[in-house]
């Protein structure tokens, strides 16, 4: 696989933390002012740690009891835990304005005929309003095949084009489509047995294939009714994949409840553990397009009013496990919405 190239938006994203939980390493070179936000006195700020220090990040959000947003938190209102032990927080910040990277994931398999149009109205309007200039995104399709629509990019008419692109594939193939996804090239076969919606292979290959590769803050919305059928990957190795991507899952539910009849569908169980996993949530929103609007101006306003707390593990050891870590607000009534965890994958140069 050749070399990876940072791109500037990238390299500029190097100097800010990652989204979710992650081990990295920060920048080489630190500003020449100190940041603006809050840092305790004798605290180093985070973009100025050197390189090789071994940190873990976690950006979330907290919520009272009624589901509201709670803003001017300190780094004192909470504990922080990995895999039961306690451990020191070292570094603080509210931010709501760091670079962005988006996946919109638009099911385009035979259940979504009727909203599929509602979708692609809505999703472009909230790329319009959530889109700031160092922000980028880009959109994929599944059904029987998972098809890339459009690369990352900034430009909210190639976002729509692509939606508008989307159509309806209810076809039982087999196999997959070889187009091209990212910097790795094309999809390769995910199944050799009939498909109808590979779900869970497309958030594999998102995570795997384009955000892995991506720095910054990033995250995937879902619009689905969340039923998977023929995905070569399981729904633990999707969460795995987004997890070490480092991009947290956002499922907004959209179900036409026509087209199953009185059977009803089930796809909600897997989504919210796939969202639970990931600091993410479940959205329902049926086939109501203000209920679709709706969502995603909940969706923007958590991704711009984010906690970040950065602690050094008192584990170190890096044996690729998973860590699980938990954010305990003092203020028992407060909910936190934050990863799981993370894996403590080895530095490339140990491997």
């Amino acid at each position: 696989m050749p070399k990876l190239q940072l791109t500037p938006r990238q390299a500029a994203c190097l100097l800010v933390v990652t989204l979710g939980l992650t081990l990295s390493t920060a920048a080489q070179n630190p500003p020449s002012q100190p940041p603006s936000g809050d840092q305790s006195q004798g605290q180093e700020p985070l973009e100025t740690l050197k390189v090789n220090v071994d940190v873990v990040q976690l950006f979330f959000n907290v919520k009272d009891k009624h589901g509201a947003l709670i803003p001017s938190l300190t780094k004192t209102d909470f504990d922080v835990f990995e895999d039961g032990k306690p451990q020191t927080i070292k570094y603080f910040k509210a931010e709501s304005d760091l670079p962005l990277t988006l996946g919109i994931m638009i099911d385009s398999s035979g259940s979504q005929q009727r909203v599929l149009q509602m979708e692609k109205e809505v999703g472009a309007s909230f790329l319009e309003n959530i889109l700031r200039p160092k922000d980028e995104a880009f959109v994929i399709s599944f059904d029987v095949d998972i098809n890339l629509l459009q690369d990352f990019t900034n430009s909210v008419s190639r976002l729509r084009k692509a939606l508008n692109s989307a159509t309806i594939n209810a076809g039982g193939g087999v196999g997959c489509a070889q187009g091209p996804i990212g910097p790795q090239g094309p999809i390769p076969c995910s199944s050799s047995g009939p498909r109808g919606t590979a779900l869970y292979d497309a958030v594999y290959l998102a995570s795997h294939d384009e955000l892995s590769h991506e720095v910054g803050r990033k995250a995937m919305i879902l619009l689905t009714d969340g039923e998977d059928q023929g995905s070569r990957y399981k729904i633990k190795e999707a969460i795995e994949a987004a997890q070490k991507a480092d991009a947290i899952c956002y499922v907004l539910l959209i179900a036409d409840r026509g087209f199953y009849g009185f059977g009803g569908y089930s796809g909600d169980s897997e989504m919210k553990k796939l969202s639970h996993e990931t600091g993410g949530r479940v959205i329902e929103v049926g086939n109501k397009i203000e209920k679709l609007r709706q969502a995603f101006e909940q969706i923007s306003q958590e991704l711009r009013s984010q906690y970040n707390i950065g602690y050094t593990p008192t584990n170190s050891t890096r044996d690729g496990s998973f860590r699980k870590v938990e954010i305990k607000p003092k203020q028992a009534e407060y909910k936190i919405q934050a990863r799981s965890g993370y894996y403590a994958m080895p530095r490339k140069d140990d491997q």
